[in-house]
């Protein structure tokens, strides 16, 4: 059996998944750079201490690496991690591969040049998007493509692991080769979610009372943090041009923008906004099967959004904008939701209208999403890591 060393910022929900099914056919060993997220330190977005109530290390082998940094926290910046320990720790290990993901951080940069200079092999996974690195200033853009392009791509990494279209066309865009890239899909636990779907669809009027939302409405789901990546009060206002007593929105987070959309709120006189707070894992479930429909409406940093992952299990239709990440590849315009221009306020409106007012076209395009999203699955990323892993040259 293979031995993959794969090194990672901090333990994150939506990697351990992935971690654990790739233990099951690779001597894995993951080395976390931080443990920040397990700490019950605050959580920068959330703007509140956060405790994930999943299990983040079951059925593969860990550890945390000293973290000699003076931040509080994981903000991708170049010295929130600094961890001479991996140097040592790459001397020492057996293993012919190293996954690194990103190249933001000093430690991410020390493991990918000891790797090679001790023979290793190199695989990078990022998520950059070339529809948002290409609304950056010309000056930034030909810096990059010089360092990318010329000396860490051509240079230091073997494989390029990318996790979509847009994905896909950063690392061309920055001279990688069809060769040189690994097909590893964004996913979630499709099968997690989609057994929480079968398990709820059939008694959403006792979840919708559960979680105090009156039944005969019909809802529209944000979930994530309320910041200004996330561009949340963009839905408010959406829902606003198009509110009527039988929609809801519900905002499941929280965030430092929380005053700012209850500002609008009241100064509107909005009925039917529902913030949450917070939602854990355990809970978060209930509100994708009460939803109508599931928005994402973010920016630039949106690099994926697998919240959509998750509520297309749902089989729920998705309204998304046209900077995130996932739109090129999660949602097809018209057949599963639609996709709309960044800010665009107006259109976000009517494609909700369309969506809410059409019962059979509600229904469809949920179909269609459920569908879609089984294409993007960890097995996926699984098979294909093993299959250049065993084949690897």
């Amino acid at each position: 059996m293979q031995t993959i060393t794969y090194f990672l910022s901090h333990p994150i929900q939506y990697f351990s998944p992935l971690l654990k099914a790739l233990a099951k056919r690779t001597n894995l060993k993951v080395y976390y750079f931080s443990d920040e997220s397990i700490n019950g330190k605050k959580d920068i977005g959330f703007n509140q201490p956060i405790t994930w109530d999943v299990p983040l290390f079951d059925g593969y082998n860990h550890a945390f690496v000293k973290n000699y940094s003076s931040h509080s926290a994981m903000d991708n910046r170049v010295f929130d991690a600094f961890n001479p320990g991996v140097m040592k720790i790459l001397f020492k290990d057996k293993s012919a591969v190293v996954i690194v993901n990103g190249w933001t951080y000093s430690s991410t940069i020390m493991c990918i040049v000891t790797a090679r200079l001790l023979g290793k092999k190199v695989w990078l996974r990022a998520e950059s998007p070339l529809n948002q690195e290409l609304r950056k200033r010309k000056l930034i853009l030909l810096i990059k493509k010089i360092l990318l392009k010329h000396f860490l791509f051509r240079f230091f990494i073997n494989r390029c692991l990318y996790i979509g279209t847009e994905n896909k066309k950063f690392f061309n865009y920055h001279g990688v080769s069809e060769e040189q890239m690994v097909y590893t899909p964004y996913a979630v636990d499709n099968a997690y979610f989609s057994a929480q779907h079968k398990l709820l669809k059939n008694d959403l009027p006792a979840v919708k009372a559960m979680l105090g939302i009156p039944e005969q409405k019909k809802i529209i789901l944000f979930s994530g943090k309320y910041v200004s990546k996330k561009r949340p009060l963009d839905l408010v206002k959406a829902f606003h041009l198009v509110a009527k007593d039988n929609y809801a929105l519900v905002m499941v987070g929280e965030g430092m923008l929380r005053t700012e959309i209850e500002t609008y709120i009241q100064v509107h006189q909005l009925k039917q906004v529902y913030l949450t707070g917070f939602i854990n894992q355990s809970d978060i479930s209930k509100y994708y099967a009460i939803a109508d429909v599931f928005v994402m409406c973010s920016g630039m940093g949106e690099t994926w959004g697998l919240s959509v992952n998750e509520a297309m299990n749902f089989e729920k239709p998705i309204i998304v904008s046209a900077t995130c990440g996932c739109s090129s590849d999660l949602v097809v315009h018209g057949i599963n939701g639609f996709i709309f221009n960044e800010g665009d306020t107006e259109q976000l409106a009517g494609y909700l209208a369309q969506i809410l007012e059409d019962n059979g076209l509600r229904e469809s395009m949920g179909k269609m999403s459920g569908k879609i999203v089984g294409d993007f699955s960890i097995g996926v990323s699984v098979d294909n890591l093993c299959s250049e892993l065993y084949g690897t040259d």
